[in-house]
């Protein structure tokens, strides 16, 4: 275990993982529960590092039954799902405390938001860097390198560290626009 980074705190049976115990592993996820000839066995959760969780039952490695809980409390439903449905946009934190007043808005679950690097993007598990095409936890840690459609997903979607001007030209006026289009009123 040690030679590819992942440990193991608990019972053992035959040098097996046996019994009641706690597997970390290499990305710091950490599984606490029942073990069963060095299988995840029994009742157990699965700790990742973002603070969500996944609780379940276990037979011989495989999860048979189980619930994903977000960092935040939100917890997922297989049927009945009606978070980020197209209907209701609040974050999950709105939903449970309120909307803020006009001008304060959240922009993202995290109030206040995280601050991004220069030049950087939040693509929800870490800051994206374009340029090296690399993604790193928050921590600074380095998580993954991105492929082309990671990278392509990320530009296209994600908030990134700086303001860009969108929409109508700030600086000509609404009639000088309906000129140039041809609009008359």
């Amino acid at each position: 275990m040690e030679h590819i980074g992942s440990s193991y705190n608990g019972a053992t049976k035959f040098g097996r993982m046996e019994g009641e115990g706690e597997y970390t592993f290499p990305t710091n996820t950490r599984y606490v529960g029942e073990m069963k000839d060095g299988m995840f066995h029994g009742k157990g959760v699965l700790y990742f590092p973002n603070g969500s969780k996944y609780e379940s039952t276990w037979e011989n490695g495989i999860a048979k039954q189980g619930t994903f809980t977000f960092a935040d409390g939100l917890q997922y439903q297989e049927k009945d799902w009606n978070y980020c449905d197209g209907y209701d946009r609040r974050f999950y934190t709105e939903r449970c405390n309120g909307l803020r007043p006009a001008g304060k808005s959240q922009i993202t679950d995290l109030h206040p938001p995280r601050a991004i690097p220069d030049g950087c993007y939040d693509c929800g598990d870490g800051f994206y860097n374009p340029s090296t095409r690399v993604v790193t936890a928050y921590t600074g840690r380095f998580l993954r390198s991105a492929d082309d459609q990671e990278h392509e997903w990320i530009v296209r979607t994600c908030r990134k560290a700086w303001d860009e001007v969108c929409g109508a030209e700030p600086e000509k006026s609404a009639a000088a626009r309906c000129e140039e289009n041809n609009v008359n009123f």
